[in-house]
């Protein structure tokens, strides 16, 4: 599938550019600075939709060597996982509409590359991507483990936190592209905030209908790298209990 970029109305620039607008003016002092850094090397800009062949792509090749990859939608979890071993990042094309801004029942083209593409940036947590991606790839027939690699994907890509010099900031895509969770994962009294611990996270399930009850905190891009080989031993160890 390509990105038929051609097909992008008036209205969809205008979307996207009140979409990223609004969600950047909240980002300083609560994204990580790696993501902030990387909306600029990325390219992404207000005034249209990023143009995944033209502009996106070579900009990441050159930073890392991954790539957008168009999908038509949610995809399955070989497919899913496939893409991202081979360091394509699987990207939905359609954009929410005017009465869609604060909430979709699943992610569009604005949470798939405003909230992760800018991560795509930094080495160490593609790294950690293609690797995890890997590991999902050896048991993608076996349900239970699926589920505990994605809960640890939801906990970490999806919605983590990192610690960094200037206090607790958001690296999580599906934190980065809600107004709302933006400033309720940083500052609610209400969810947990954790210490990243893998086998915690392979047994933690997860909520998609509100936000989230506790958010797991990094301590750097390369933490998340180097746990790979702990996720390995963590995932077999619980799959034999």
């Amino acid at each position: 599938m390509i990105q038929t970029y051609h097909t992008y109305t008036a209205d969809d620039q205008a979307v996207w550019q009140l979409l990223f607008e609004r969600q950047l003016a909240q980002l300083p002092g609560k994204a990580s600075q790696d993501y902030l850094d990387g909306i600029e090397k990325v390219g992404f800009v207000a005034d249209h939709i990023p143009d995944f062949e033209r502009e996106l792509n070579p900009r990441l090749q050159k930073l890392t060597g991954w790539r957008v990859s168009a999908v038509p939608g949610l995809i399955s979890n070989r497919e899913f996982f496939e893409l991202m071993a081979n360091r394509h990042f699987p990207a939905t094309t359609w954009l929410r509409k005017r009465e869609q801004l604060d909430y979709l029942e699943e992610p569009d083209m604005f949470h798939d590359t405003f909230g992760h593409v800018p991560m795509l940036s930094n080495q160490a947590f593609c790294d950690f991507l293609a690797a995890l991606s890997q590991i999902a790839l050896a048991h993608v027939d076996h349900p239970e483990a699926i589920e505990m690699i994605s809960r640890l994907y939801w906990y970490t890509v999806e919605f983590g936190l990192i610690a960094e010099p200037h206090g607790l900031r958001i690296y999580g895509g599906g934190i980065l592209s809600s107004p709302g969770e933006t400033t309720y994962s940083l500052a609610s009294q209400r969810p947990g905030r954790l210490p990243y611990q893998v086998e915690k996270l392979l047994q933690t399930p997860y909520v998609i209908d509100h936000y989230q009850d506790q958010y797991f905190v990094i301590e750097s891009y390369e933490q998340l790298f180097h746990s790979i080989p702990q996720i390995e031993e963590k995932l077999e160890e619980l799959l034999v209990t």
